[in-house]
């Protein structure tokens, strides 16, 4: 046991200097960098959109292939609607698709790359009304216009690859020390770098979301409301900086706090007589 402290100063700072130069020279040999629609966010994205599509696609049906699709219902016909019109405002031509699943116990929804959704039959009881399901479905396609999943890709094909380095830069260390080296940056680069581009783009897809929203004719202050109900849902969470997603009630605080600011744009680079 007296070995961990000598370990943890003399290899840990080798292995995090190795772990930034890996990450800065991936970076600056993948020239995949361009901007995030409406945020204007810089992005780094190593993932041909075609193929980022096809993935999509792909994982739609696999995921949806052993799911019950509700058709023909209201329910079914209201998540159609919005979805139509909440793309139509996107400036993306994907191939939109928009399920219904019959899992009363799931309380979510997903938007796979290419425009693909589904939407839980467990989350109409917090959306409650076509607005609150709006502010939902907006959240998830504005991860695919954003192009997140590419962006994740590019993360993790670089963390890895980062890693790989400090692996190699280990090689006069014995075997017995690089594990702790190697598990310590490991949980590093999923606490420093994964988790927090994961909440980022939550808050990117609740703003991008939130202006397709307006633009589709919906009242942007459900998606407060429908925050503050989705705080109610029981179980523990984990604490922040070890979470994917924001809490519920300080990401209601933040929309409502972007809500007045959206509105005036919309309605400055709106046509001459409105919508």
């Amino acid at each position: 046991m007296r070995h961990r402290p000598r370990l943890r100063r003399a290899c840990l700072p080798v292995g995090a200097g190795l772990l930034f130069l890996g990450l800065s020279l991936g970076g600056l040999g993948t020239g995949g960098c361009s901007s995030v629609p409406y945020t204007e966010r810089a992005q780094l994205r190593l993932l041909p959109e075609a193929q980022e599509v096809s993935m999509g696609v792909q994982a739609y049906q696999e995921i949806l292939k052993d799911k019950s699709i509700e058709t023909g219902s209201e329910r079914s016909a209201m998540i159609e609607r919005i979805g139509r019109r909440l793309a139509a405002v996107s400036g993306k031509d994907y191939a939109w698709e928009f399920k219904l699943v019959q899992a009363d116990d799931t309380v979510n929804a997903f938007c796979l790359p290419g425009g693909k959704i589904a939407v839980y039959t467990g989350i109409l009881p917090y959306t409650q009304n076509e607005d609150g399901l709006a502010a939902v479905m907006g959240h998830e396609i504005a991860h695919a216009i954003a192009r997140h999943g590419a962006e994740r890709v590019s993360q993790q094909v670089l963390t890895e690859s980062a890693l790989t380095i400090v692996q190699a830069g280990l090689g006069q260390v014995s075997p017995a020390a690089q594990g702790p080296v190697m598990a310590a940056l490991g949980v590093g680069t999923e606490v420093g770098i994964m988790l927090p581009y994961s909440r980022l783009h939550e808050h990117e897809a609740d703003t991008i979301g939130l202006r397709l929203m307006v633009r589709a004719g919906y009242n942007p202050h459900e998606a407060v409301r429908l925050w503050e109900r989705m705080a109610t849902i029981p179980g523990e969470r984990p604490p922040p900086w070890m979470s994917t997603h924001p809490e519920p009630r300080e990401r209601a605080q933040r929309i409502a706090g972007q809500i007045p600011a959206v509105l005036a744009e919309e309605r400055r680079a709106a046509p001459a007589g409105g919508r």
